[in-house]
């Protein structure tokens, strides 16, 4: 029904993804190809792979990648709904087809995660922990329920041990921190309709956002947790470093430890370098 829609507007290739990576073959295939426009049709996942492919070739701007459109097919679809679509696919299809017609247009920053682009946020440490667990209890439904039960368990039980972290900002001497977050945008993720908000001074149009624990008391995590579900995202702590609109920031351990970036685990890293990419990418919404 949807490629109906789109196919009545558009001139459209449907290429249904098989395997973890294929959809950043396809979209890499497509911008080589000249493609003018390129739909992801799934979760974060999936549009982080999409973007990967797009700009794949080495450059970006509004200009050096093909359109970029999305239809939110995930739990989370963090990244569509900060752009500004609609939770539901047929009513995301209608936006974008109304945008196509009327000719509407957002470029985008990004983020660099040394050379792994990320649309909303990224990180080290308990969070990347936690998408590791979700990640193996894949088959099962993704839900809040399902992150909230993981997250719990991995801060009770952390499979590799608490991770020391060193969190270097620019200008700053490096500060041991236990977890950090880096955001593109805000909200930085969502517990089913409830946003998370951790830099809510953060958006496309500025650099990126840093929040990362000191320590992580189950008091102090609590209280964080609840500013953050609190709808105004004013977080205050003793053990908190929270920065906003950073250009780079650079994270990096004496021992591997855990980076996911939009909800995907990317793997082990001892050294991250964290880089805001102004206007990268052009959507269509």
């Amino acid at each position: 029904m949807l490629a109906h829609a789109l196919a009545s507007e558009v001139k459209l290739e449907v290429v249904e993804t098989t395997h973890r990576g294929h959809a950043a073959a396809i979209a890499a295939a497509a911008a080589a190809d000249g493609a003018g426009l390129v739909v992801a049709h799934g979760g974060d996942g999936t549009v982080n792979e999409v973007v990967n492919g797009l700009l794949s070739g080495g450059s970006h701007g509004p200009d050096a990648a093909p359109l970029f459109a999305v239809v939110p097919g995930g739990s989370a679809n963090v990244f569509a709904r900060a752009v500004g679509y609609p939770r539901d696919p047929v009513e995301a299809t209608h936006v974008l087809l109304d945008a196509l017609i009327a000719g509407r247009r957002r470029t985008v920053g990004l983020g660099k995660a040394n050379s792994r682009w990320f649309t909303f946020s990224a990180g080290m440490g308990w969070d990347a922990d936690v998408v590791e667990g979700v990640e193996g209890k894949r088959g099962k439904e993704t839900s809040p329920a399902l992150y909230a039960r993981v997250a719990t368990a991995v801060y009770l039980h952390p499979p590799h041990g608490r991770h020391t972290l060193k969190l270097e900002l620019p200008g700053s001497e490096p500060q041991t921190v236990r977890t950090a977050f880096v955001s593109n945008t805000d909200p930085w993720s969502y517990l089913g309709k409830l946003p998370i908000r951790l830099n809510p001074e953060c958006s496309f149009d500025t650099g990126l956002g840093v929040f990362a624990l000191r320590k992580l008391g189950l008091f102090g995590v609590l209280h964080h947790l609840r500013q953050a579900l609190n709808g105004k995202g004013r977080q205050r702590g003793r053990h908190l470093i929270r920065v906003d609109d950073v250009t780079k920031v650079r994270i990096y351990a004496e021992k591997p430890v855990n980076l996911q970036v939009d909800g995907d685990l990317v793997g082990e890293r001892t050294d991250v370098e964290f880089v805001s990419v102004p206007k990268a990418l052009t959507v269509v919404v």
